[in-house]
């Protein structure tokens, strides 16, 4: 079986696909391609979101793809900014009448706190709006799982202790130079599904030396060694591409990496995000 057809099964049951596309800085029109690009080379597994301005475009790529609409897995993400129920409901009917693809099957808080205050005060309260909001339309089958993105240990800990519902997911910054192993164990022993965005750095990792080195050791590239070492991780890895030959290169993650060489990986620190690291995850504020 090819890792890109593997799945996880989350807690609720549901199957989330091993290997994803992301979709961030892509327009409607790139995205409808890509989407469709991708589903063409086999993934099943779609992430979007509110702030990327292009579900619209997803959704056309799925409606258009050809594939049973059951077989496919689309994600999506609350606005960060969105710290109230009322907004939040709105919201959530929002992303399903722009993606137009009946359901979602995984919905997100995007992150613990709006952008322009990344890693800063207090929105518990706000946080657990949104989710009830969330669980509301997991109860009305608008959404068949629900989940978070760039919670920490406290941020989860507020949704455990005043939610109903288990996050399903938890969707991290998570990569070969920066790997939160204290993060991975909480969510691992909460039974929440850890999906690794941006798992080659963003592409600054792909000139690290001791990456090529490595990845020649498997006769495989660079990017298809971190992607297989966040699937071996336990996490469903979402690398970015709207390019086909790299759809097709980045699914190709069929090998095993030692556990030597795992740790090795484990222990890398690399987080020089180059230009990118004017944007919040990537500067941690």
């Amino acid at each position: 079986m090819s890792t890109l057809t593997e799945t996880y099964t989350l807690s609720n049951g549901v199957e989330l696909p091993k290997i994803g596309l992301g979709t961030w800085l892509m327009d409607d029109a790139e995205a409808e391609q890509a989407v469709r690009d991708a589903i063409g080379v086999g993934y099943r597994n779609i992430d979007t979101a509110q702030a990327y301005g292009n579900e619209h475009g997803v959704g056309k790529g799925v409606r258009a793809s050809g594939v049973p609409r059951e077989d496919l897995f689309v994600s999506s993400k609350l606005a960060a900014e969105i710290k109230d129920y009322d907004t939040a409901v709105s919201a959530i009917d929002e992303s399903l009448a722009k993606l137009d693809i009946g359901y979602v099957d995984l919905m997100l808080i995007h992150a613990p706190q709006p952008w322009d205050d990344f890693r800063g005060g207090d929105y518990a309260e706000g946080n657990l709006a949104a989710w009830r909001a969330l669980e509301e339309a997991l109860q009305a089958g608008k959404v068949r799982a629900i989940g978070v993105s760039n919670f920490l240990e406290q941020d989860l800990q507020n949704i455990l202790d005043g939610g109903t519902v288990v996050p399903h997911v938890n969707q991290l910054l998570v990569h070969a130079g920066n790997t939160p192993t204290d993060l991975l164990a909480f969510c691992a022993d909460k039974g929440i599904q850890v999906e690794a965005y941006s798992p080659i750095a963003h592409g600054e990792v792909l000139d690290n030396a001791d990456l090529k080195t490595m990845a020649e050791k498997y006769d495989v590239s660079v990017a298809q060694l971190c992607i297989r070492y966040t699937v071996q991780l336990g996490t469903a890895s979402l690398p970015k591409t709207a390019k086909p030959a790299h759809m097709a290169s980045n699914a190709q993650v069929d090998f095993i990496i030692s556990d030597d060489d795992m740790t090795t990986l484990h222990n890398l620190h690399e987080r020089d995000y180059g230009d990118s690291s004017a944007f919040p995850v990537y500067s941690g504020k």
